[in-house]
C-alpha cells in the first residue's frame, strides 16, 4: 500500500499570515488563512480537509460492508461536519457529525442501520480520529 502525502506552508504570523495546501497527487491546491480556518473567509482549512477525507473513507466503508452483506449500493452520499471549538488555551476539534444517505435496493432498514454503524466504527479515517466524538445520522434515500 503506498503512502499518501500532502504539503503545507505558512507565511507570516498566526493573523496576518497565509498558505497553501497540497496535496500529493496534484489533484487539489488551495489557499487558507486565519479567517478561513476561524471566521468565515475565503479559503479551506484542515478541518474542511478531515471533513472531506471522513466523508470519503465513510463513504468507501459503508458501501464495502454493504457488498459483503450482499446488497448492490446504487450510491452513498455522506457530508462530514468537523466541529472546531476552543479548549485548554487552543482549539481541539470536539465532534465530527457524520450524515450519509444511500440508495440501497431490497435493505432493511436494521441491517442498513447496522452497517452504517459499522462503518463508522472500522473506517481507518474513523479509526485515525479516534479520540474525537463521532456522531451518525445514516438514512436510506426514499
Amino acid at each position: 500500500m503506498p503512502a499518501r502525502t500532502a504539503t503545507a506552508r505558512w507565511q507570516s504570523g498566526l493573523r496576518d499570515g497565509n498558505g497553501t495546501m497540497r496535496l500529493g497527487s496534484g489533484a487539489f491546491e488551495g489557499q487558507y488563512s486565519f479567517s478561513s480556518r476561524f471566521e468565515e473567509g475565503t479559503g479551506t482549512n484542515p478541518e474542511e480537509l478531515i471533513g472531506a477525507a471522513h466523508a470519503g473513507c465513510f463513504s468507501m466503508a459503508l458501501s464495502a460492508g454493504l457488498e459483503a452483506a450482499g446488497y448492490t449500493p446504487r450510491s452513498v452520499e455522506t457530508t462530514a461536519k468537523v466541529h472546531l471549538v476552543p479548549a485548554d488555551g487552543g482549539f481541539r476539534i470536539s465532534r465530527i457529525d457524520l450524515a450519509t444517505s444511500a440508495d440501497v435496493p431490497s435493505i432493511e432498514p436494521a441491517a442498513f442501520q447496522e452497517q452504517a454503524e459499522a462503518a463508522k466504527a472500522n473506517c481507518p479515517v474513523s479509526k485515525a480520529l479516534a479520540g474525537v466524538e463521532i456522531q451518525l445520522d445514516a438514512s436510506l434515500a426514499a
